[in-house]
């Protein structure tokens, strides 16, 4: 699955300049929908995107987000993350409004992105605004602007502000509810959809990186689905369980921190979501037969 970076992002928006801040403050821009609409839309695909992304629609369109397709008609805020594929259908050529891109490191100095309820499922990420509703966020997206194009020296404190208040208010509304994909096919794009949140944990590159999804509920809870739904899907589509499957892959992981890196045992355990390193040897242990010491010993004999 197409992955999109920043770097990509503007290369569709040529005419677009491509905010520039300090290295330390992450990244943040904002645009007008009308502005960077293309002739007859762009490609429908899955994809993701290497950041984060609120927008402000106004216009009759389609969302297909994880394994849901919402129609939204009128005005409609949308919170996309790095972690769920998605793309959108233009129905009507009259689209406007706004939306923000920023980076992870832009966000969390003072707060963690990841904790918010709209970046964390597709249940909460989609939201119908009502007039008034939509005058608010309208507002709020154009006093970011404002500060963006401004010569305040504090100006992306302020704009995180704006934008933690966004997030929040938005939470408090009721998000839209989607119609989930039936058939063949939906299995077949459940379970491509796991395997993208699996694969997307990996590799593990520093020992303060933790994996965050660490159980078929785990999976199951990021897609909006019932636990029993998304193990039926995998299973059809790979003919092995979700439990199999996450156990694999952190297995072969492991092997490859155990092998590649001086980690002691506790910090490869912590890494990969064990509580204790005791249960991480006992699971190393049982699926290969040695202790995660004599394994590494092995290796490097």
């Amino acid at each position: 699955m197409r992955i999109v970076e920043l770097d990509t992002f503007y290369k569709h928006f040529p005419e677009q300049e491509k905010a520039e801040s300090a290295k330390h403050i992450g990244h943040f821009n904002i645009f007008k929908i009308e502005d960077i609409l293309t002739p007859g839309g762009s490609k429908l695909s899955y994809s993701r995107r290497a950041f984060y992304k609120v927008s402000l629609v106004v216009g009759h369109s389609k969302i297909h987000y994880a394994d849901q397709c919402i129609e939204v008609e009128g005005s409609v805020l949308v919170f996309t993350n790095p972690m769920v594929p998605y793309f959108w259908e233009r129905i009507s050529t009259a689209q406007s409004g706004f939306l923000c891109v920023f980076t992870e490191e832009f966000f969390n100095r003072f707060e963690n992105v990841k904790d918010f309820a709209v970046f964390q499922d597709a249940a909460n990420a989609i939201i119908p605004l009502d007039t008034a509703a939509a005058s608010y966020f309208t507002a709020l997206f154009e006093k970011m602007a404002n500060e963006l194009n401004g010569d305040y020296a504090l100006k992306y404190d302020l704009i995180r502000n704006q934008l933690t208040e966004l997030i929040h208010t938005a939470q408090k509304m009721r998000p839209a509810t989607g119609t989930p994909y039936t058939g063949s096919n939906a299995a077949e794009r459940t379970a491509h959809l796991f395997k993208e949140l699996l694969e997307r944990q990996f590799p593990i590159d520093l020992s303060s990186q933790v994996i965050q999804l660490r159980s078929a509920a785990d999976f199951a809870n990021q897609l909006n689905l019932h636990v029993n739904h998304l193990n039926k899907s995998v299973r059809e589509i790979t003919g092995r369980t979700t439990s199999q499957l996450i156990a694999e892959r952190i297995l072969q992981e492991a092997k490859v921190l155990l092998k590649s890196t001086d980690w002691n045992v506790a910090e490869i355990a912590w890494s990969l979501a064990f509580k204790e390193s005791n249960h991480f040897s006992a699971f190393f242990k049982t699926h290969t037969g040695l202790s995660p010491a004599k394994y590494r010993l092995d290796q490097n004999d």
